[in-house]
């Protein structure tokens, strides 16, 4: 079946109705691996994220292609060949798997915008020179894996999660050399969106030579950082303000001067509070801890690496082409 006619059914309202997973002859199953952290917890409706399953799958290699895709009603596992150039952030329906194929998948001069979306699975592309933010999760979207990914020079930032988002895992992606690399929570003004949400994992991350926002944390909780290789970070690695409780656990911090800002808050922002242990520290400062953080272990299970082993591990697992 051409690409053309894969899409062309997708859009009908028949496939629509008929969505359930294993139906129809182009439905295909989920790339290998599945989400964890809170991308898995199940909650508002979902079992947890499992992205374009039971849809067709398509392959797009121009922009064209791929914007019909991700503006596609219903299931899909949209696969990405070789180089498309987007621009601004483009906004991407439910229940869809986008994914590079191979190891040279690149999404170039725009990103992925997260409106009211949910159950979305990105893996395995390299954003490069988003002219905004590379990856925005906003306005109440949920259930969001973004996975073994790589961001280069972003004009704003590599990942925004905001606006009441939540149910999001951020896993095994590497932030080359990026400036403001994550945010959760986009103002200080916005506790009656966010308080109660923004419930994030990140885990496995490659944070190399980024200078900040890994991540800067307002109000989310539990924000659960562990695992992650932080390296020459210039600014901060992790912040936690207005009232964010965020847990760092099982990190390599190595040439990072402020591994951790919490209890004396950030910038114009009040302060949070951080829960950290495990940890490595190698040729940097103290970590700024204080308060109580609600524990992940009551969403979610997991198992720690080794902090020691983490920057062999992250190294060589985190990023595109690495699945």
């Amino acid at each position: 079946m051409t690409w053309r006619a894969v899409l062309t059914a997708a859009l009908t309202a028949t496939l629509v109705a008929a969505g359930a997973p294993g139906t129809g002859p182009a439905a295909a199953a989920a790339p290998a691996g599945a989400p964890d952290g809170f991308a898995a917890v199940p909650a508002l409706g979902l079992s947890g994220t499992t992205g374009g399953v039971g849809g067709p799958t398509v392959t797009v290699d121009t922009t064209d292609e791929l914007l019909t895709a991700i503006d596609t009603v219903g299931p899909m596992i949209i696969q990405v060949a070789g180089t498309i150039a987007i621009t601004s952030k483009q906004g991407v329906r439910p229940n869809k798997t986008i994914v590079g194929l191979g190891s040279s998948a690149v999404i170039s001069g725009g990103g992925f915008d997260f409106y009211r979306s949910f159950n979305v699975i990105v893996r395995n592309l390299t954003f490069a020179d988003a002219e905004d933010d590379a990856v925005n999760v906003g306005q109440q979207s949920h259930h969001i894996w973004i996975d073994h990914n790589t961001f280069v020079r972003p004009v704003d930032g590599s990942i925004d999660i905001v606006r009441g988002a939540d149910y999001v895992t951020v896993s095994w992606n590497h932030f080359a050399a990026t400036d403001k690399s994550m945010l959760i929570g986009h103002s200080d003004g916005a506790a009656s969106t966010d308080i109660g949400h923004l419930r994030v994992s990140i885990h496995h991350n490659f944070f190399d030579n980024s200078r900040q926002r890994h991540p800067r944390v307002r109000f989310g909780e539990p924000v659960h950082v562990y695992n992650n290789y932080f390296l020459g970070n210039e600014l901060y690695a992790v912040a936690s303000t207005m009232n964010g409780g965020v847990l760092v656990e099982g990190n390599y911090f190595s040439g990072v001067a402020h591994p951790c800002h919490s209890t004396g808050g950030y910038a114009d922002s009040g302060p949070g509070r951080l829960v950290q242990r495990g940890n490595v520290f190698v040729g940097s400062g103290p970590c700024e801890a204080g308060g109580a953080v609600a524990e992940p272990r009551g969403y979610y299970a997991y198992t720690l690496d080794a902090a020691a082993a983490v920057p062999g591990l992250v190294a060589s697992g985190a990023g595109a082409g690495r699945l």
